[in-house]
């Protein structure tokens, strides 16, 4: 068993550059986003205007080693309605089982 300090590593940052943007990786990606858009909808509450439910939807964002998908909100009260119900932060919980 080597001691502390006896073992090097070095990562090859070229494999996480190709491996994570696998197609496939995207596709469970997309899925969990999916997931968590589902869930936000289906348990968001819905006001007189249906604005905030209606504004959910998926963005892509790249970044150095791969592709993320976000849920965000466009209506105007989406700050306001998650700090006040939490909905989009329990949808992404509930997404990741």
């Amino acid at each position: 068993m080597p001691r502390r300090g006896q073992t090097d590593v070095t990562f090859n940052p070229e494999f996480f550059a190709t491996a994570l943007r696998q197609p496939g990786v995207e596709r469970l990606t997309d899925a969990a986003g999916d997931r968590a858009l589902a869930n936000a909808r289906a348990n968001a509450p819905v006001g007189e205007t249906e604005q905030y439910r209606d504004g959910l939807h998926i963005e892509h964002r790249q970044s150095r080693y791969r592709r993320t998908v976000r849920v965000v909100g466009s209506d105007d009260k989406t700050l306001l309605v998650e700090a006040k119900t939490g909905n989009l932060a329990r949808a992404l919980k509930a997404a990741k089982q």
